[in-house]
């Protein structure tokens, strides 16, 4: 206590990890974006059912190795219907609960000044990110998938698939978007919202257009609703986004495209633009991707237009010659 090293370890071992969740939920957590604020409550159940009954002082790396480690091992809930069994949980599932974990310990460290002297979660190894998704929709399918959305006995499934291929916008940010940020006029929609916070004005195709032109003139909207694509109204009255994944899942199921995620037709259309020739700048000006090196994660060129691409360029190397 003279040398001024003492720490004071009283209230970090009487705050159990049950307080700490509890806290940091109700006074971190709601701070955040609401879709952040939903995934972080059923994220914090396995972490409270492991380490809830320890007090903050007593988790140690060896014990949240151990936390690492049962869940690598859990199997999923969800069942892999390709072949039939249930996965263990992902990797990223897991690297997502101990970055939680981190950040509980981080704020209870400089904010609740419990006295701990270190966060546990940095000493241990993290499981290793997964490989990014390289599915890509083939002629074939996408003709499949559009004849089937468009339809589907709800038009606004098959106008978000539509968007979603043409301009590569997060589904999130689909499902949001309001009257007023589209602008048939100009060719664009104005995104305010989106997943990084940075707002973005994403340019539409002739297609794209023409989709929205269409999903405005809708006559089955509410005079008082400024959805683009709305949903009924839940027992308060109030209109939510339209919920369309069961349809999604329920159509990918008839036509067999069941590795086929909603998030692969931003991939999609992400990779199109670069096999268009836009260059990296463009292409995240219109995707909202802040780095290059996520960006690249998001476009995996199909060989076969590579092949073709360099065919033309030995061709006019011969030409000039």
């Amino acid at each position: 206590m003279v040398r001024g090293v003492y720490i004071e370890r009283s209230m970090s071992e009487r705050m159990t990890f049950d307080m700490a969740i509890d806290r940091y939920l109700a006074d971190v957590s709601t701070a955040k974006k609401l879709s952040t604020q939903r995934s972080e409550k059923p994220r914090a159940e396995p972490l409270r059912a492991f380490f809830g009954k320890y007090s903050m002082a007593a988790i140690t790396p060896d014990l949240v190795a151990r936390y690492r480690d049962q869940r690598l091992a859990t199997p999923s809930k969800r069942v892999h219907r390709v072949i039939g069994k249930a996965s263990n949980l992902s990797r990223n599932t897991v690297r997502l609960e101990l970055a939680l974990l981190s950040h509980v310990f981080v704020t209870a460290i400089k904010e609740w000044r419990l006295g701990l002297t270190h966060n546990p979660v940095g000493g241990i190894r993290k499981p290793s990110p997964g490989e990014s998704r390289d599915r890509r929709l083939s002629t074939g399918e996408e003709a499949k998938l559009l004849k089937a959305v468009t339809s589907y006995s709800n038009p606004m499934l098959g106008w978000i698939v539509n968007v979603a291929l043409e301009t590569g916008m997060r589904s999130s940010e689909i499902t949001n978007l309001r009257l007023r940020q589209v602008d048939i006029g100009r060719r664009v929609v104005r995104l305010s919202v989106t997943k990084n916070d940075s707002a973005r004005t994403v340019p539409l195709t002739k297609q794209a257009a023409e989709t929205f032109a269409e999903a405005l003139a809708n006559p089955a909207r509410p005079d008082d609703c400024d959805l683009v694509f709305f949903g009924d109204p839940g027992r308060k009255g109030i209109r939510k986004p339209y919920a369309f994944t069961k349809a999604w899942n329920d159509i990918k199921l008839s036509l067999g495209l069941l590795d086929l995620h909603f998030h692969d037709l931003r991939h999609e259309a992400v990779s199109r633009l670069v096999e268009a020739g836009f260059s990296d700048q463009e292409v995240s000006a219109i995707s909202g991707h802040k780095s290059m090196q996520m960006l690249k994660r998001y476009t995996h060129l199909r060989a076969e237009d590579l092949v073709e691409r360099l065919d033309r360029v030995k061709k006019r190397t011969l030409t000039l010659a």
